[in-house]
């Protein structure tokens, strides 16, 4: 009979058979699948984003499920048989939509880079918007246009200036950012997409951070937004919806994230009344804690100054602990008899960054499994080939169902594109 333990993944269970996600256990996906393995909860995505629908009620409103966190078809799936929209920022994450099901009229296309290619893929698709983050892609957007024939719908990526309090690599909405167009020049940018012919002009975004931890400052952000949206009103640029982005944190260890009622509570007081269409785009918050990292002990290895667990994962894996030292809750699959001992758990990477977790208690064997927790948001979406290992596996949980949703990549699956030069000997 399973039991509930302190877990950021709320279908995370410990029982006589080990960890359980839903009703499978985690050694069974290993020993099907393999390791390393990221492993995902269907319950979990969907009650993730059904706490959105909840909280947004009957407030006219869009869900964009952010591709960037995790792009799995399988994933994504799950969220386009629930409706959501999706916020892609390549032509790729916009081809994996439309695959795994989605509406590409629910699709807005955010980034700072879009090429001409990405441009026309996404007119011929129809997407929803273009958020603009530039004068210049403003221009070269209204020339892909009209060589289409077509009209683009726009909004201006507006930047705030609002401090998000998070990790300076995921803060987006300061002034020395590269996301978005400046608040302060964005009246001049709106007069000049309402004059040009292939161009029109349907709603503002703006997106701070990622991780808030404090709706706080997306509230001011929004005031802000909101007092620009009425003085285009008063220019005759009415704008029909609002994209808020997303941002809301989670729980990795011991933040206390607000409920998605309590982050989106103020901002839609701010709005009550209003006739704006609603949008918001998240992202961690729907994946993080649907998904793990399944990983093995090859060897237990004690140093002078530091003991290691060395496990088949590594940071082309798992990359966010070496990116942004983040902090992944590394557990036993299987309760073990055996005394703990604090080690670093680490990859085979030929690099000192090579770590998944730091100075950790453990009761642990070389062969037992790892499970290193609130991995299902830019976990495999994040993944490399470096040092030429093949990525991970990627299953969904469904009840007592697994569906295999990404097979291992093979060694010949690395260099199948590649190819060697011929001998230059006689």
């Amino acid at each position: 009979m399973s039991q509930e333990f302190s877990s950021p993944i709320p279908t995370l269970t410990r029982s006589a058979r080990g960890l359980l996600i839903e009703q499978v256990a985690l050694a069974d996906v290993a020993a099907r699948f393999g390791t390393p393995v990221y492993v995902y909860s269907r319950a979990a995505l969907t009650d993730a984003f059904d706490a959105y629908r909840r909280a947004l009620g009957e407030r006219r409103a869009l869900v964009c499920c952010a591709v960037k966190a995790n792009s799995n078809l399988g994933v994504l799936s799950v969220f386009a048989q629930l409706g959501a929209g999706f916020d892609i920022v390549s032509g790729g994450e916009l081809a994996r939509v439309l695959a795994a099901g989605g509406r590409a009229d629910s699709v807005v296309f955010s980034g700072v880079g879009k090429s001409r290619a990405e441009m026309h893929q996404a007119l011929e698709a129809r997407i929803r918007c273009f958020n603009v983050e530039s004068a210049t892609e403003l221009e070269r957007l209204n020339e892909v246009a009209a060589q289409m024939d077509r009209t683009a719908p726009v909004a201006l990526r507006v930047n705030p200036d609002v401090d998000p309090k998070t990790h300076p690599y995921i803060s987006t909405g300061l002034r020395g950012n590269k996301f978005g167009v400046a608040f302060v020049d964005a009246k001049t940018l709106y007069r000049r997409a309402a004059a040009l012919p292939h161009l029109r002009v349907c709603g503002i975004a703006c997106h701070i951070g990622s991780q808030l931890l404090d709706s706080a400052p997306m509230v001011e952000a929004a005031r802000r937004v909101l007092g620009l949206i009425d003085q285009l009103a008063g220019e005759g640029i009415h704008l029909e919806h609002v994209d808020l982005g997303g941002g809301l944190g989670i729980r990795y260890r011991d933040e206390s994230p607000p409920t998605v009622d309590a982050y989106l509570a103020p901002l839609l007081k701010l709005f009550e009344g209003r006739p704006e269409e609603l949008c918001f785009e998240p992202g961690r918050s729907l994946t993080g804690n649907a998904g793990l990292l399944l990983t093995r002990v090859e060897y237990l290895k004690r140093g002078e100054e530091k003991n290691f667990a060395i496990v088949d994962a590594a940071m082309n894996d798992l990359l966010r602990p070496s990116l942004y030292d983040g902090w992944h809750a590394a557990v036993e699959v299987a309760a073990r008899d055996v005394p703990k001992c604090t080690v670093d758990v680490v990859g085979p990477i030929c690099e000192s960054g090579d770590f998944l977790a730091r100075n950790r208690d453990l009761a642990v064997e070389e062969g037992d499994l790892l499970a290193l927790l609130s991995a299902g948001a830019y976990g495999m979406s994040m993944s490399s080939n470096y040092n030429s290992r093949p990525r991970a596996a990627e299953v969904l949980v469904d009840g007592q169902a697994v569906h295999l949703v990404r097979a291992r990549e093979t060694m010949e699956s690395l260099y199948a594109l590649e190819c060697a030069l011929p001998s230059s000997q006689p």
